[in-house]
């Protein structure tokens, strides 16, 4: 069957954007092709700095014939109902329809639709120009003189040639009529700018790729990645030392290059004074370099890989030394934040922070600490810290914001912070404080373990939380510009993951006190937010979102990991044939009562006539004993938080239950006798409240 090769080739296309921007193409394409009918064996696409490609197996030549048949109004409607359906169906007059006879409804016309099946040749010409046209790169340009007028295409950058060519294996395949803004889609690309200058005549897949290889460019990003990967482990090995590995960085590398050459540079030993983090920051952010390590060790080796797009003649020697310039000059200025931060103490930097606006409704920087400061040192005896240090490592934990080094590299924050803070001699767990409060940064980062960490963590999240919710800057749909559900996720998973008894609401309230003068934040309102983040979380761990929803309903439920331990003995106990059957007795309870207590105008809360139970039914008497057993040792066991305790108390109700709905009429004729078995059927809802409100349990 034949197959479409599609290349779109420009001028440097940011590497972040390539990836993403390659699948985006493969879906516009074949999503576009399906719906027209015309399905396929497999389609890849491929992205190169200077590239989009797109190869789609097995396409048809030629659409399918469509028929179809369009049932249109009753003989005899009104004229307008007619013309719909004429225009509808792509009829002149009712000449070109039949007439049906149904036997329920009459007459009715038919429209039959035949469609001759269309060549995959014309339907591509059709839908990749204005693919092209309304691609969705997150950036993109006009250029040259046509960018004057309007509608002219706009692409990430300017777009210099098109190959679009289609047809089986074994035949020429055939240009796609195709042209966009004046470029007229052909069968000539460029291989490498500088190594391969010269046109490439290409017709079908395998020759494309095969072409470009030969004209210095790797097509495939992924392979390019494992050259720069093996190529960087095989040079490092060889001079002793290990790469220190970067996903994200490989990932941009392998986006700067067509034709990754491995090369490796040095700086003086001098500047391995710098803390380790910080060389690699410099040497990644400017240089696009990695880093290496001595063998065998953990510290950094004077030394860099750098990728180059070029095969030099001389053997990189001068694109080497013209890298080490570079990163000796950007490090000679991390030297010098270094040792200028070095001689300041941190908490003589807070009066900067005073002067920086945290946002124009929450004050500065400085009241900001003030606030993580005092709730942090109320904090601490709660996760095991001591209040003092917890206070002392809110008090610095912003401070490095103001410091040159992180005013250079922003992602340092903390980490220098708790280095300058090790300088001063401050104790062990204020420094790990300092870096480790920003923890955790989303679901798979590491929850810190030191409790003075925890308590900072805290009282940062906590005070964004309620700051955001007091001023009503609340998450909407998919925006969220002060990252709140991050922090509620960060909240959630240290309490859970360390075990943390805290009343969400009691530090809420805390926290909401801080703000003073400010609007108070809706505390009821941020702990649903926590659950509705709860539920996300648990969710992804396997647990059901209504057992979840089912705790939160009773007063009071605050506490996240007793929250979740209720969670998990009710999703025991309903896996049970006990739960099970249970719960289907609470919903067949409560639906009566529903009915019955709308009916009659009210509710049938009051507690069961003992004595009225007692001389009716032996299975009404059964489950009015159950009930107030069950009940009580329910109770007894959530107080003391033995949840499974209080599970099995209600598994004892299942029989009882059983026994009631099958030998008892609950509307019986003596009113009173009606009344005491509804108000028996309440007692049996109650009961269930103990551990959770089971009306918001699904099935």
């Amino acid at each position: 069957m034949p197959d479409l090769l599609l290349e779109l080739r420009s001028e440097e296309i940011p590497a972040r954007m390539q990836r993403r921007a390659a699948e985006d193409l493969k879906k516009l394409v074949t999503d576009a092709l399906v719906a027209r009918g015309f399905l396929y064996e497999g389609a890849r696409a491929f992205s190169t700095p200077r590239r989009l490609a797109l190869h789609i197996a097995g396409l048809p030549a030629r659409g399918e014939a469509v028929r179809e048949e369009r049932r249109g109004p009753r003989v005899g409607a009104p004229e307008a109902a007619v013309q719909g359906f004429l225009k509808g169906a792509g009829l002149t007059s009712l000449d070109q329809a039949t007439t049906v006879t149904d036997p329920k409804k009459g007459e009715f016309y038919l429209a039959v639709i035949e469609r001759p099946g269309r060549e995959t040749l014309d339907v591509l010409a059709e839908l990749l120009p204005e693919i092209v046209k309304s691609f969705p790169w997150p950036k993109s340009m006009r250029w040259g003189a046509a960018s004057a007028e309007p509608g002219s295409l706009r692409w990430v950058r300017p777009l210099q040639s098109i190959v679009a060519t289609f047809g089986p294996e074994t035949e020429t395949p055939e240009v796609v009529p195709v042209s966009v803004a004046g470029i007229a889609a052909g069968t000539v690309t460029y291989g490498h700018r500088f190594l391969a200058p010269e046109a490439i005549e290409v017709r079908r897949f395998d020759d494309y790729i095969q072409a470009l290889e030969r004209a210095k460019v790797i097509l495939d990003a992924d392979r390019r990645k494992d050259v720069i990967l093996h190529d960087a482990r095989d040079l490092a090995f060889a001079r002793g030392l290990d790469l220190v590995e970067d996903e994200g960085l490989l990932e941009e590398v392998s986006g700067l290059v067509e034709w990754p050459v491995v090369l490796m540079g040095s700086f003086d030993e001098s500047f391995l004074d710098i803390p380790a983090e910080a060389i690699r920051a410099t040497i990644r952010a400017n240089q696009k370099c990695f880093v290496l390590r001595k063998g065998g060790s953990e510290d950094l080796a004077p030394a860099f890989i750098l990728v180059s797009n070029l095969v030099a003649t001389d053997g990189g020697q001068a694109i080497t030394a013209g890298n080490e310039r570079v990163v000796r000059a950007r490090l000679s200025d991390a030297k010098f934040f270094w040792e200028t931060d070095k001689a300041t103490r941190l908490e003589d930097r807070l009066p900067k922070l005073d002067a920086i606006v945290f946002h124009e409704k929450l004050g500065t920087q400085g009241e900001r600490i003030a606030r993580i400061a005092a709730l942090a040192k109320d904090l601490a005896p709660l996760v095991g810290a001591d209040p003092a240090r917890a206070e002392r490592a809110a008090r610095l934990a912003k401070a490095d914001l103001v410091t040159e080094m992180v005013g250079e590299f922003p992602e340092l924050q903390g980490l220098m912070g708790r280095k300058y803070a090790a300088l001063q001699g401050e104790h062990d767990s204020v420094c790990a404080a300092i870096e480790e409060h920003y923890k955790p940064l989303g679901p798979s980062d590491r929850v810190p373990t030191d409790p003075v960490s925890i308590a900072v963590a805290l009282a940062d999240k906590l005070d964004t939380l309620a700051g955001f919710w007091a001023i009503d800057e609340k998450p909407t749909g998919s925006k969220d510009p002060f990252a709140l559900r991050r922090a509620a996720l960060g909240v959630i998973r240290l309490i859970l993951d360390r075990g943390l008894r805290l009343r969400l609401l009691e530090q809420v309230g805390a926290a909401d006190r801080g703000l003073a003068g400010r609007a108070g934040a809706d505390a009821r309102d941020l702990l649903g937010f926590l659950a509705d983040r709860l539920k996300v979380y648990l969710r992804d761990q396997g647990a059901r979102h209504d057992l979840i929803d089912a705790v939160f309903a009773l007063p009071g439920q605050d506490d996240l990991l007793m929250v979740v331990r209720r969670v998990e003995a009710l999703g025991h106990f309903l896996d049970t044939e006990d739960g099970k059957n249970l719960l289907a007795g609470y919903k067949r309870a409560a639906n009566i009562l529903r009915i019955e207590e709308k009916k009659d105008g009210r509710a049938y809360d009051s507690a069961p006539d003992a004595a009225l139970a007692a001389a009716g039914e032996p299975a009404e008497r059964a489950l009015a004993e159950a009930l107030a057993k069950a009940r009580e040792t329910a109770s007894a066991a959530v107080a003391r938080e033995d949840f499974s305790g209080a599970m099995q108390a209600l598994s004892t109700l299942r029989a009882p239950v059983d026994a009631f709905f099958q030998d008892v009429t609950v509307n019986a004729p003596d009113p009173k006798l009606r009344e005491n078995r509804l108000a028996l059927l309440n007692a049996l809802r109650a009961a269930t409240r103990e551990v959770a409100d089971f009306s918001k349990i699904e099935g």
